[in-house]
């Protein structure tokens, strides 16, 4: 071969290597993220979802990719944007925003790792078999925001020390209405209070559940754990305030929407850790050998703007144990 044709075929060779190695690099894992709200009001979840992958070593378009599946608060839309991650064969499906998510999501694959972020008790549910060891493709986070049910009327009663008849606001379609409903009347006897529990299934109904606590003359409103009340929160401060009912509901969102109080579990914790999972499953780890892990994070907010528009006097006892005061 003469020197020239030897250095041409080098060079050649050269030139085609860099294609051949990346077409032999293995192809990036994909993470599917579906929620039952919309893109514009969980920035602050898609942040601590990525901060929980970058503690496990993934970053977003350098290692991983993630496609995010928005139901924007349409519940019967969740089977297809699953139906679609399943088909598309991702390495993860992350299912949170509302327990309707993660039923979607368990009910479309028994083999893609599925990591859940509900507000329950993922055994209760039939999520899982152990919380120690899930076994099959699930594991998740959950936090308290179920068990804090109940503490949500006691602080409410402090606020309201004078009166005796309150509402919660339960939405009938969710597996976990009937629990939900029996822990309020359980603590409402034993604060000594009446308790209407008036329903709401989608956001169309809020407008007449108000209407229904005027005509029982509920003094004060408990907002049960729900996706349907997390994704509308803003709506139901408004008429909260439009009806000067005084209400607590479990995530800050509320309160800062002008809604009285806020008391639950982290959802910005649920969605990092959800992320640390996440990284793990892409690492090799098998979700059923992952332990359910509980967010034990709880957060008290008072609106104190909110109070005075109301008329009412926070106790200084309650103001002290706030995490956050609006003012």
């Amino acid at each position: 071969m003469r020197r020239r044709d030897f250095v041409t075929l080098l060079g050649s060779a050269a030139a085609i290597w860099p294609l051949v190695a990346r077409a032999q690099q293995p192809a990036m894992p994909v993470i599917g993220f579906v929620t039952s709200g919309a893109a514009s009001s969980n920035a602050h979840l898609i942040a601590a979802f990525r901060q929980g992958l970058s503690e496990t070593g993934y970053v977003e378009q350098r290692n991983v990719a993630v496609e995010y599946l928005w139901a924007e608060n349409q519940y019967e839309r969740l089977p297809a944007l699953v139906a679609d991650l399943v088909r598309r064969k991702v390495s993860v499906i992350v299912a949170v925003g509302a327990l309707s998510v993660a039923l979607a999501a368990k009910q479309a694959t028994a083999t893609i790792p599925i990591v859940f972020g509900i507000g329950g008790d993922p055994v209760q549910l039939g999520f899982v078999a152990n919380l120690n060891r899930p076994g099959g493709n699930l594991t998740g986070v959950t936090n308290l925001n179920t068990e804090v049910l109940p503490k949500r009327l006691e602080l409410l009663r402090e606020i309201l020390p004078g009166t005796t008849a309150f509402a919660g606001l339960v939405n009938p379609n969710n597996p976990a209405a009937e629990s939900q409903t029996r822990d309020l009347q359980a603590a409402a006897r034993v604060l000594g209070l009446q308790l209407h529990v008036v329903h709401a299934s989608t956001e169309r109904d809020f407008d007449g559940a108000f209407a229904t606590l005027v005509n029982l003359r509920a003094s004060g409103l408990v907002i049960a754990g729900d996706g349907v009340f997390v994704n509308g929160s803003t709506k139901l401060a408004a008429l909260a305030l439009r009806h000067e009912m005084p209400a607590i509901f479990q995530f800050r969102e509320f309160a800062a929407a002008g809604g009285l109080m806020s008391y639950g579990g982290s959802s910005v914790d649920q969605s990092r850790l959800a992320g640390v999972y996440s990284g793990r499953i892409l690492k090799g780890e098998r979700p059923g050998d992952l332990p359910v892990q509980r967010s034990t994070k709880v957060e008290l907010i008072i609106n104190f703007k909110t109070a005075r528009m109301l008329g009412l006097t926070v106790p200084l006892t309650l103001r002290g144990r706030a995490d956050e005061v609006i003012e």
